[in-house]
């Protein structure tokens, strides 16, 4: 038996945050129904590249989940959602603050339908406060919240973030934190809640060490002096002879000493006291007189915190990843089988099955589902 096996799951959520967090719902046993508009369905069905109708993207978030396509705007749509919403254990939604409620379908009006349900909202600023109504995207979040002034490039400008730090850490596993949560209340009062989950205030949590400078000394960070925003030749990426690059993280002493003997540096850069930036430069010209093969023998085995950047191709071929099995799960997607999007999930509490994700509106009929 899975965990949420019994569990209803309305979805009102588009693109990524919401979506992913049914996903983890959906793969640990919920039955997951979203909620998508005629015709277009969920905007990430046009992203590309496509397999079939949709794109792979959708394909990757909504694997296991059932579809209706319903127009929000039209005058019986909440009766015509009524059924499912009495019988929901969980709601998602990632609208605005105030668009559920035009709709009638804020959670005032969906608790007078099911007092018991986890009605769970995914903003980017949260219900209240001077931004809740502003557009922004992962980026502002980050931006605003200052954890993207803590990345320095070689110009001291921002580095644009690789990940949707936003979306998903300060979106989506929250969402799931909560939404878990009050099921256990539920449980034992009977009572459902509304969640407030807002993707900005949840990034703090990223920069603790710098609210604990910043709060207690005044001391606040900037991005490229900090220990670990390039500040320390002890956690920096050094170029390697053949182009590649070096993550070295020795952090601790005994990790340094090691490091700092098999790359042969010299005694007095060493010293914890040495000048930071004299000891990056000798450190990157040692590096850079090896290739990232040269590097990767000479470290193998031994105690010193050091990685060869990868490639996304090459993480998802490295024999730990395979051997653990974190691909290989499958979607099933118009005569196709690719693996399924890894989550965060125990893998005794996740479908072993090959599953697709659904077709736009395959199940029009409400009452079909219940």
């Amino acid at each position: 038996m899975q965990p949420l096996d019994g569990v209803l799951v309305l979805d009102f959520s588009t693109l990524l945050p919401g979506p992913l967090a049914s996903l983890i719902l959906a793969e640990a046993g919920a039955q997951v129904v979203k909620v998508e508009r005629p015709g277009r369905g969920d905007e990430m069905r046009s992203y590309e590249p496509l397999i079939g109708a949709d794109g792979v993207n959708f394909h990757m978030l909504n694997r296991g989940k059932r579809s209706i396509a319903l127009d929000l705007k039209a005058a019986d749509a909440v009766e015509t959602l009524r059924p499912l919403i009495a019988k929901a254990d969980i709601l998602i939604e990632q609208f605005r603050p105030g668009v559920m409620d035009r709709l009638g379908l804020g959670y005032e009006a969906v608790k007078a339908i099911n007092p018991g349900i986890v009605y769970c909202s995914i903003t980017g600023w949260g219900q209240t406060g001077p931004k809740a109504p502003v557009a922004a995207h992962d980026l502002n979040y980050m931006a605003e919240s200052g954890v993207l002034g803590l990345s320095a490039g070689a110009d001291g400008a921002p580095v644009l973030p690789p990940v949707l730090a936003a979306d998903i850490a300060g979106g989506t596993y929250p969402a799931i934190m909560n939404i878990l949560m009050a099921l256990r209340v539920k449980e034992k009062t009977g009572e459902g809640a509304h969640l407030d989950i807002a993707m900005a205030d949840n990034l703090f949590s990223f920069v603790y060490w710098g609210l604990g400078n910043g709060f207690a000394t005044g001391a606040w960070p900037a991005g490229g002096r900090e220990l670990v925003t390039g500040g320390s030749p002890r956690y920096q990426i050094y170029r390697t002879k053949d182009g590649r690059h070096l993550a070295a993280a020795p952090l601790e002493d005994k990790f340094w000493e090691n490091f700092s003997t098999i790359i042969g540096l010299s005694e007095p850069l060493r010293d914890p006291a040495a000048p930071a930036h004299e000891v990056i430069a000798e450190v990157a010209a040692r590096i850079a007189d090896r290739t990232s093969d040269e590097w990767r023998a000479a470290f193998a085995g031994k105690d010193v915190c050091c990685s060869i950047v990868a490639t996304l191709e090459e993480a998802v071929a490295d024999p730990h990843f395979t051997t653990r099995g974190v691909f290989a799960h499958r979607l099933s997607l118009d005569g196709q089988s690719l693996p399924a999007l890894p989550v965060p999930l125990a893998p005794t509490f996740r479908s072993t099955t090959e599953i697709a994700a659904p077709a736009l509106g395959e199940a029009s009929d409400p009452a079909q589902l219940l």
